[in-house]
């Protein structure tokens, strides 16, 4: 049998989604202890390769795998046209509108927006009749408001932590963020009965992962 190959999203997602494959019966031994690795074939049902967030589609689209793992907000910036099959309960966050407690929401001159995800942002902005002006940041967009580079950003928040040590403030809540499994079209065809119950694994080991969770709370 043919594996299928699987991109998981290096660091946060990757630690988050290795429990919920390894409740689904996956062996993650080579994952749990990867030191520099990025390909894991332990278990020969599945080969998973470790790959930055806005490469996994990238992946998927040329057909170099089968399965994506990843964040809504990387679908959602680079307008995925695969297959999202399953959301699961790991890596929940928010797109939210941030600044300084002098910034005015209301100000009549055009904003400038800093951001790491400027569709996302654009998309937002058409969304409430508003132009602004967007600048794309790769590193800490939380240093453009207090800089004085841009009047506010759009970014994702989970805790919101690192706004609160900026002294930034919310002044918007945009749409929210998960982790998504994504299937290429061709694939679904190809490898039908290995994905489906991959997902049907996976829903449950996520359902029980929520569940468990909640009795927490």
């Amino acid at each position: 049998m043919t594996p299928l190959k699987i991109a998981l999203t290096k660091g946060r997602t990757e630690e988050q989604v290795i429990p919920l494959l390894e409740a689904s019966g996956i062996n993650c031994e080579g994952l749990k202890n990867k030191k520099r690795g990025l390909i894991f074939d332990e278990d020969p049902r599945y080969e998973i390769i470790l790959v930055k967030g806005p490469d996994v589609l990238t992946y998927l689209n040329n057909g170099s795998v089968q399965i994506g793992i990843v964040g809504s907000d990387i679908l959602d910036e680079q307008q995925n046209s695969q297959y999202a099959m399953l959301d699961l309960s790991v890596g929940k966050c928010r797109f939210v509108l941030a600044s300084t407690s002098s910034f005015n929401p209301q100000q009549p001159r055009r904003k400038i927006i800093a951001t790491k995800y400027p569709n996302i942002t654009k998309r937002y902005f058409q969304g409430i009749g508003e132009d602004v002006e967007i600048i794309k940041i790769e590193g800490s967009v939380e240093l453009s408001p207090l800089i004085g580079l841009a009047d506010a950003i759009v970014d994702i928040v989970e805790t919101g932590n690192t706004l609160r040590e900026n002294n930034l403030h919310v002044y918007a809540k945009l749409q929210p963020v998960n982790t998504k499994l994504v299937v290429n079209r061709l694939a679904l065809r190809q490898f039908k009965p290995q994905i489906r119950e991959l997902i049907t694994n996976l829903q449950q080991a996520d359902a029980d992962y929520a569940k468990s969770n909640l009795i927490k709370e």
